[in-house]
C-alpha cells in the first residue's frame, strides 16, 4: 500500500473544534438556562411527569437525560431519597415506536405516547438540531392541546419548533456536532446542580474550609 502523508488539517482540526465549541457556549443564555432548571426543579416530588423526546443524536441525548434526571440526581444512596422526579424518554420503547409508525406514520411517535401517558401540568422537552422534524412538531401540538408545559432545546435558528414552543434555549450553531454536544453539556449541568442539591437537603450545605 502506498503511504500517502496525512493532510496538515489534522493537526489543526481538534484545537478548532474544541475553539468552536467554547465560542458557542459562551453565547448560551444563562438566564434561560436558570429559569429551565427551575421548572424541572419545580417537578421533583411532584405528581408530574417530564416527557423528553428526539430523534437521531437527540434520541440519545434524551435517554441519557431521562436516566439522569430520573436516578443520578438522587446522588449517594439514592433508595433513600423520596423525592424523585417522574421522567419518561418516549423515543425508548421501540415496539411502542414501531407500532405508531407503522400503522399511523412517523410523525405519531411521541404525540400518541404522549396521549397515552400525559396530564395537564407535566412537562415535554424536546431536544432537537432542526427543530422542523414532524413528530417533534406534533408532540408540541398535542402537548399544547393537553395543557403540557412545552420546552426545546434547539440548535441552529430554531426552526418551526421555535414559534410553536413556550419556551426553548437554543444553541447557536450550524454545526450538528456542536449542537449535540452542547445539549449534552446542558444535561449534565443540570444533573450536577440538582445533585447537589439533594445532597444539600439531605446532609446540610457544604462547610467552608476556613482559612489558616
Amino acid at each position: 500500500m502506498k503511504y500517502e502523508a496525512r493532510s496538515t488539517n489534522i493537526d489543526k482540526h481538534p484545537q478548532k473544534y474544541l475553539d468552536d465549541l467554547n465560542k458557542v457556549l459562551s453565547t448560551l443564555d444563562k438566564g434561560k438556562l436558570i429559569k429551565f432548571i427551575e421548572k424541572i426543579q419545580a417537578l421533583i416530588g411532584e405528581d408530574k411527569t417530564l416527557f423528553i423526546c428526539g430523534n437521531g443524536g437527540s434520541a440519545a441525548t434524551s435517554s441519557h437525560m431521562a436516566c439522569d434526571l430520573g436516578k443520578t440526581i438522587l446522588g449517594k444512596n439514592p433508595r433513600e431519597n423520596s423525592k424523585r422526579l417522574k421522567t419518561i424518554c418516549l423515543n425508548d420503547c421501540v415496539p411502542m415506536m414501531t407500532a405508531w409508525g407503522n400503522d399511523e406514520g412517523y410523525e405519531h411517535i411521541f404525540s400518541e405516547q404522549l396521549r397515552n401517558l400525559g396530564q395537564a401540568g407535566d412537562m415535554l422537552l424536546i431536544i432537537t438540531g432542526s427543530g422542523n422534524s414532524p413528530n417533534i412538531l406534533e408532540a408540541i401540538k398535542i402537548a399544547k392541546e393537553m395543557e403540557i408545559e412545552t420546552f426545546g432545546l434547539l440548535g441552529f435558528q430554531g426552526g418551526k419548533a421555535k414559534g410553536l414552543l413556550d419556551d426553548y434555549l437554543l444553541v447557536k450553531s450550524e454545526n450538528y456536532g456542536i449542537v449535540e454536544d452542547i445539549h449534552g453539556i446542558i444535561n449534565h449541568l443540570i444533573t450536577d446542580y440538582l445533585k447537589n442539591q439533594s445532597k444539600e437537603e439531605k446532609y446540610g450545605p457544604a462547610k467552608k474550609e476556613e482559612s489558616p
